[in-house]
């Protein structure tokens, strides 16, 4: 069992060991002394803990030995050196197989939970970029609760990301998924993709969807006083709010509902409505910042309260500190 102490993530070893032996190996079997899939497994189970590097995969082996030992029933009471993982993760692993099992092992697992985020973004790898600020860009599907990369792909044509989102989430089991992205992927064919493969989405309203955030900008307006006589239906505002101190700040967010106009935009599967305000304190200055965002989500009012629905983005957003990418070594 490997665990992430943060999210609680269990694993089962024996299972991931097996996947991995499934992919081929490049190595001549003369002088061989670790499989190809326990070598995996480990760098899987320690990139699960935080260790991104050969020299640190290899140290979180050394001092879990008796326990590998005996949950992959070997023979070898040693680990690899630092060097053997780096040797397989240069020249022997073909990346895209890896890629396509890791993910097949990762989306089927039922310790996910039901409504999992997964949220999808691009970078740029580090250390790509030339004179002319052009360099591999990467799109990727990323757990952000639990810390797992699920699957990543290269973009094309400087990052253009619309076009490889519906072929990378195409290769991923989306049911009981909440897929979730930022203004670029606001598709309405991506919407359509998500849902009819069993998962839901959240997208924010912005930049490329104007017309989107209007609507739902106006839906949240403080109403006019209405003519003599005559009032304003009643609507179904329904609203969470949360405050967090971190980074020498102090953020109240603030999440208000509405499913009233999911028959009156023009969105596949749209369900309900929201504004999220975001308000920011420095503890050291004072200085206080503001921010108001507009979205829409497939979730019903009975699938998500407005708290948990106010947790998803605060849980997106942490991929820009979760997901690195960095030059191989």
């Amino acid at each position: 069992m490997g665990s992430n102490t943060q999210a609680g993530l269990v694993m089962d070893v024996g299972s991931l060991y097996s996947y991995f032996q499934t992919l081929s190996d490049k190595r001549k079997r003369r002088g061989v002394r670790y499989s190809l899939g326990l070598i995996l497994a480990i760098i899987m189970l320690a990139k699960t803990c935080g260790e991104n590097h050969p020299s640190g995969i290899a140290e979180w082996a050394k001092h879990r030995t008796g326990m590998l030992v005996d949950l992959l029933k070997l023979k070898r009471n040693k680990m690899p050196h630092d060097s053997t993982y780096r040797r397989i993760l240069a020249e022997i692993v073909n990346v895209e197989e890896l890629e396509r099992v890791s993910s097949k092992y990762l989306s089927g697992k039922k310790f996910f939970g039901k409504q999992v985020l997964v949220a999808i973004d691009g970078k740029v790898l580090r250390g790509t970029l030339d004179d002319h600020q052009k360099g591999t860009y990467l799109l990727a599907a990323y757990l952000p609760s639990e810390g797992i990369m699920l699957m990543e792909v290269a973009v094309p044509g400087g990052g253009r990301e619309q076009e490889a989102a519906p072929r990378m989430l195409k290769s991923m089991d989306l049911r009981e998924k909440i897929v979730m992205g930022d203004a670029m992927h606001t598709q309405r064919q991506v919407s359509i993709q998500i849902v009819e493969s069993g998962g839901e989405y959240i997208w924010f309203a912005k930049g490329n969807q104007p017309q989107m955030e209007e609507n739902i900008r106006l839906w949240f307006e403080p109403e006019v006083q209405p003519i003599p006589g005559m009032s304003f239906p009643p609507k179904d505002f329904e609203t969470a709010r949360q405050t967090n101190k971190g980074h020498g700040r102090l953020e109240t967010r603030t999440l208000t509902v509405s499913s009233q106009l999911k028959d009156f935009l023009d969105w596949p599967y749209l369900a309900q409505v929201f504004k999220l305000e975001r308000r920011f304190v420095s503890f050291k200055t004072g200085e206080i910042q503001e921010q108001i965002l507009y979205g829409f989500t497939s979730l019903t009012r009975e699938e998500i309260a407005p708290l948990p629905l106010l947790n998803k983005p605060r849980s997106y957003w942490g991929i820009e500190n979760g997901l690195h990418y960095t030059a191989p070594e």
